[in-house]
């Protein structure tokens, strides 16, 4: 009986020790890497601050992420660098880092790949990110109250004809000019917003714009991506044959948005949403 009751008493430890170890395991901080500056601002929006360990030096926001150990730049990520810090999970996009994460992968090193190109792919990325760090429920509010934001513009441009929406020109670049097309979030944000892209049929997502296009849509509303640039307003009114665009005309020119607000697919994305409908409504 006395030997029967020790071997009961092992086995109940060994179970208890079992589960602690797999709750340990489950909770165990995760050492991550952040090669993408959206997927940095998402990461930090889920509460991954001390989990973080490593970031490119494009990754700007929020200030805490300019603290972290610099790993390269956005598009020569330092392979050995990452290598060094031990990484749980890197995340990347392929936009531009498609050789590096090869590279990676072929190490054996755990990736994870964002590229989302609208709203509904942002969502399953921040469900997908959320899952991989153990961070779903943050995930899951952090996503409805982008949802909610969005909803709320939807409302109040859904009833806005076709005809009676801005023509939108985003000037992503200015030398060549260079715009966003069918299929990317910047597109998609000008509809949400109640406008209407100009640029809705180029070829590619992100692609270069000629004058002449330009000329022949006339838009309504200009948007500068390059806020860095503070001549930018100037130089689209001195161009030679923009005088009599609208947005000119008008003095609808906007370069005081933080393009990353409508260029980096990452939580912010919904005030980059907010701010491109005041401009096309405020007056």
């Amino acid at each position: 009986m006395k030997k029967l009751t020790l071997v009961i008493s092992f086995i109940l430890m060994v179970v208890i020790a079992c589960g602690q170890s797999s709750i340990f395991a489950k909770n165990k901080e995760k050492r991550i890497i952040s090669l993408a500056p959206a997927v940095t601002e998402i990461l930090f929006s889920l509460g991954l601050d001390y989990e973080i360990i490593g970031v490119t030096t494009f990754c700007d926001y929020p200030p805490n992420a300019q603290n972290k150990e610099k790993v390269g730049s956005f598009s020569q990520p330092n392979i050995e660098k990452i290598i060094s810090l031990k990484p749980d999970i890197i995340f990347a996009t392929s936009l531009e880092q498609a050789s590096v994460v090869a590279k990676l992968k072929q190490l054996r090193l755990n990736v994870y790949v964002s590229d989302p190109l609208n709203f509904e792919e942002l969502f399953n990325s921040i469900k997908e990110i959320g899952r991989l760090t153990d961070r779903e429920e943050q995930a899951k509010l952090l996503i409805n109250k982008m949802k909610s934001r969005v909803n709320r513009i939807k409302e109040e441009t859904k009833f806005i004809h076709h005809d009676e929406r801005p023509r939108v020109f985003i000037e992503i670049w200015d030398n060549p000019l260079m715009t966003a097309g069918r299929g990317s979030f910047v597109d998609e944000l000008i509809t949400i917003a109640g406008g209407v892209n100009i640029a809705y049929d180029t070829p590619r997502t992100y692609s270069y714009f000629s004058t002449e296009q330009l000329l022949r849509r006339n838009p309504e509303c200009i948007i500068l991506g390059y806020m860095d640039n503070k001549e930018g307003k100037m130089r689209v009114k001195s161009r030679l044959g923009w005088e009599n665009v609208s947005a000119v005309r008008n003095d609808r020119i906007y370069d005081d948005i933080d393009s990353n607000l409508f260029l980096r697919p990452g939580p912010r994305l919904v005030k980059g949403l907010e701010e491109i409908h005041k401009r096309l409504y405020s007056e």
